[in-house]
């Protein structure tokens, strides 16, 4: 549960989607997501990124479209007018409310929001996206490199960290300079 009297920190936050537009009269709204981690968990509430402060919707409910695409709506948003201003809007879901273990069958969107690390390099950064609509998956990977393209080649993986949000990776020399 969250209280008014807590801090809020993106850090403690990773991007699930984003609003995509207005779908109904009645505030609903079409959500593109990358994990539907929300629904795993039966979570009550999405956070979402407004004016670069992290703000709790709560959801009064929701139905899937697609195996991307949901149709939220959230508490006190009752028409198409109040629900327009959240267009646009990152949406991020709490580290501290995802599950411990991974799920039985993953999908790469499962490690949005993972940090990776390289056996050379070190700390890279955090996976934002995950790209795979082609046969080559890639992770986008944000850090102090800026953004980097990281194929998610099993054979790459050293060891995924579930609890912690981390994948510790062998990098092919030179991969990086390719970014």
């Amino acid at each position: 549960m969250l209280y008014r009297s807590e801090i809020v920190k993106t850090e403690d936050f990773y991007k699930i989607g984003s609003i995509t537009r207005v779908h109904a009269l009645k505030g609903e709204l079409s959500f593109s997501f990358t994990d539907d981690v929300w629904d795993r968990v039966d979570a009550d509430y999405l956070m979402l990124c407004i004016d670069g402060i992290m703000v709790p919707f709560f959801l009064e409910e929701y139905r899937f479209r697609s195996d991307s695409v949901a149709l939220l709506k959230f508490q006190d948003v009752d028409s198409a007018d109040d629900a327009q201003e959240f267009v646009g809007c990152e949406v991020y879901f709490p580290q501290s409310l995802t599950p411990d273990e991974a799920p039985d069958e993953l999908r790469w969107s499962y490690f949005t929001g993972f940090r990776v690390e390289d056996e050379a390099q070190g700390a890279l950064g955090t996976i934002t996206q995950v790209e795979d609509s082609t046969a080559n998956v890639l992770f986008f990977v944000k850090g102090n490199q800026g953004e980097l393209m990281i194929p998610a080649v099993e054979d790459f993986i050293l060891d995924i960290d579930h609890a912690n949000r981390a994948i510790r990776m062998r990098l092919p020399e030179g991969l990086l300079d390719l970014n």
